[in-house]
């Protein structure tokens, strides 16, 4: 029995997806007030439900119960309810869920995380460097998975990409290269993590294909759409401003993570194909996907 915890979650539900259509028996730890389609959906694959809260290590025993391995995606970054933060989910909440899997003796803990060596410092990385520390030496067989910037997030509306308006906000010069990675792709590799052997103990990068300059990918989809983009630049010098000036922790973490966008984070993916032999999606490929899906039927 696998245990996912993040399940209602894009990058989590297409784990539990994937888990299902390989044939493990899967448990989805959920809340009670989560999205009520995203529990059917969560149904409908056969996985089992089980409700409880990370911010709560007393409601986790039951999901602990009879679990071979777990995959964590959880975060408060994009989807929060009350009382979630930074703290009590993507600190606490994991230290938690690991003391949880140590006691009920889990054999292989893949944590989903961030690329490490960032250049700008924010809440969500100080926390989940603490939280990849605490794994370590918790005892507990683990993989980290740093994954790259998602193409779903960063290239999308809620980020200022707006490919169905033609418009695009670029961080910084949009010059420096990102290794943008699809979901679809982090939840394979981290779907056969769970089975390859010699991944103990270590980090595993998550990017795609290739490394691409915003500008680039703004072409890409403007060669997708026959359309020219209008292009907002936001400077670093903004950025910076607004983290120094940021009244919460996720809004630190959100400029800092902008900033990290515009310095580029290249990453290079040899080793990893080594051992997960898998199709990555390119940006074009993302891109002609996106237009067509928001294309008139």
């Amino acid at each position: 029995m696998i245990l996912v915890i993040g399940a209602t979650g894009l990058l989590g539900s297409e784990i539990v997806r994937l888990l299902r259509a390989t044939g493990h028996a899967v448990r989805a730890l959920a809340r009670t007030t989560s999205n009520p389609a995203r529990l059917e959906a969560l149904r409908r694959t056969g996985a089992e439900i089980v409700y409880g809260d990370m911010k709560e290590r007393s409601s986790l025993r039951t999901a602990f119960q009879g679990i071979d391995a777990i995959v964590t995606t959880a975060s408060s970054t994009l989807s929060r309810q009350v009382g979630d933060s930074i703290q009590t989910v993507d600190l606490d909440g994991y230290f938690n869920v690991i003391d949880c899997a140590k006691e009920s003796g889990v054999g292989r803990f893949v944590y989903t995380s961030i690329p490490q060596e960032t250049k700008y410092e924010s809440p969500l990385t100080r926390a989940k460097a603490q939280v990849a520390k605490y794994l370590k030496n918790s005892g507990v067989e683990y993989t980290v998975l740093a994954a790259n910037f998602f193409m779903e997030i960063w290239l999308s509306p809620a980020l200022g990409f707006d490919p169905q308006n033609a418009r695009a906000t670029i961080y910084g010069t949009g010059e420096q290269p990102v290794g943008f990675v699809s979901y679809k792709d982090v939840a394979e590799i981290a779907v056969q993590s769970l089975g390859v052997k010699g991944l103990e103990n270590g980090t595993i990068l998550v990017a795609g294909p290739e490394n691409v300059a915003p500008l680039d990918v703004v072409k890409i989809f403007e060669r997708s759409t026959g359309r020219r983009f209008t292009i907002e630049h936001v400077p670093e010098e903004m950025l910076l401003e607004k983290r120094s000036r940021a009244t919460d922790p996720l809004e630190e973490t959100f400029a800092a993570l902008m900033l990290d966008y515009a310095n580029g984070y290249a990453m290079d993916m040899k080793k990893t194909l080594s051992m997960f032999p898998i199709q990555l999606t390119t940006v074009a490929e993302y891109a002609g996907t996106t237009i067509a899906m928001e294309s008139p039927a």
